[in-house]
């Protein structure tokens, strides 16, 4: 697609997003679409994307602009942007580690291309500590680091491609082969994209985000976070390549993302207290779907996600922690979700990881509600309490199986509500109590939920 054809298609889409703004839901904040800042400097690219735009040549592998990028950034005034563009017939830019500075937006316009340096030694937080596998982890920094800057933000219709299959400078691996060697043992160290730690009132905006080599953004901390129009397309097998993860954060906002990708969606990791947060129409494709833990021993509560569609993931609607690091979930509702060829598509696991039963934080997940939930295609429905005391606590109403043979159900330790929506899915296991009972209704209608993912 070029770019004449990708700003129409955003035009389109954009048109289509104003339907449903401003957004009002459980971020407290009213959260309406964002607007790219005047610019402060523009940097042309010196560089070409080759392959399709797929990689650099190996003779531009040591051209960094991280140096020019970063004192762009540094010398910016706030509210404003610095935008990186192509300049034909160059069309890339090629960067290590960059720090974000308050207040400062990094714009990459429609047809340029930041790529993720394949050199190791640019992201290390130790000499030799990034591109190896160790027993610790987090030797590398990301891509884009933010670390306590409010108002900050990553914009633009370009893309940001953190090559994670590439093969490192001087190594026979790539990113995502050390994240398949730690599963024999130990952490990969691999460069994210977007790291941001504290940083209030952050916005990521239209961007597309590719191939990271671990996860694409890491939100903590913070108050005010809004992902809107973000396309995120990372191949299946990438592993530990999560979508968006808000960690122990409050008033958070993702909307009108598309998100492919190897691992979590999205995942609200509740290490430390999670609230307040809209996950609202949005697109998910292969993955590991709507995730909520497995970090939940800071606890999450009022938690929104309305209009999702979840199509070929292996998850869908998941909640997931264990006795190690397990404590109480509620006031989670889904609304209006449709969930197509999905392993598991509703899946609430108090045992991830299969983690010792006697650890000291245990996994508590009440007052989950599914409403106007349907679900195509044949799967396994996971309902898994931690025990009689530590009960799984679900309400359904309106929630439809359309290939009721298909599906198998796994319970156990759960009081379970039915109703007032048909709900069609026979439960029955150890300690389960059902109010409420199994009738057919009218599903959900799912009119234009599945779209394909957008190309950029």
């Amino acid at each position: 697609m070029g770019p004449h054809a990708r700003t129409l298609m955003l035009a389109a889409l954009a048109a289509a997003f104003a339907l449903h703004t401003p957004l009002h839901a459980q971020d407290t904040r009213t959260v309406t679409e964002p607007k790219i800042p005047a610019t402060c400097a523009a940097l042309t690219a010196q560089l070409s994307a080759i392959d399709h735009n797929k990689t650099l040549a190996d003779a531009d592998e040591s051209k960094l602009d991280t140096a020019r990028i970063q004192k762009a950034l540094d010398s910016c005034p706030k509210g404003q942007a610095v935008l990186l563009k192509a300049a034909a017939p160059h069309n890339a830019f090629l960067t290590g580690a960059l720090d974000l500075k308050p207040g400062v937006a990094l714009v990459v316009d429609a047809g340029a291309i930041l790529f993720g340096s394949r050199d190791p030694q640019v992201y290390e937080v130790r000499p030799g500590s990034c591109g190896t596998v160790t027993d610790t982890g987090k030797g590398c920094r990301a891509m884009i680091n933010g670390n306590g800057v409010t108002g900050a933000a990553v914009m633009g219709d370009g893309t940001i491609d953190g090559r994670g299959w590439a093969k490192l400078l001087g190594k026979d691996v790539s990113w995502w082969d050390l994240a398949e060697q730690a599963r024999k043992g130990g952490s990969q160290n691999c460069p994210r994209i977007l790291v941001l730690s504290k940083c209030d009132e952050f916005t990521l905006y239209r961007v597309t985000l590719k191939n990271s080599a671990n996860f694409h953004v890491a939100y903590s901390g913070g108050n005010g976070f809004t992902a809107w129009g973000v396309i995120i397309n990372t191949p299946r097998n990438a592993r530990n390549t999560d979508g968006i993860d808000p960690s122990a954060s409050t008033n958070v906002t993702i909307t009108h993302c598309y998100i492919h990708t190897g691992d979590d969606n999205v995942a609200v990791k509740a290490g430390g207290k999670c609230s307040h947060m809209t996950i609202a129409h949005n697109h998910f494709y292969t993955g590991h779907g709507m995730s909520i833990g497995s970090e939940t021993n800071g606890g999450a509560d009022t938690i929104r996600v309305t209009d999702l569609s979840i199509d070929g993931a292996d998850n869908g609607i998941r909640i997931k922690s264990n006795s190690l690091k397990g404590g109480r979930i509620t006031d989670a509702v889904y609304q209006d979700i449709c969930i197509r060829d999905t392993k598991n598509p509703i899946y609430m696991d108090s045992d991830y990881e299969h983690a010792r039963r006697d650890g000291g934080k245990l996994p508590w997940f009440t007052g989950v509600v599914l409403k106007d939930v349907r679900v195509q295609g044949a799967g396994k429905v996971t309902l898994q309490g931690f025990d009689s005391d530590h009960r799984l606590g679900m309400t359904f109403d309106n929630v439809q199986f359309d290939s009721l043979k298909d599906i198998k159900v796994v319970a156990e330790h759960a009081d379970l509500t039915f109703g007032p929506g048909a709900v069609n899915l026979p439960v029955k296991g150890e300690d389960v109590k059902l109010t409420g009972t199994v009738a057919t209704g009218t599903p959900n209608a799912c009119k234009d939920k599945f779209v394909p993912l957008p190309e950029r």
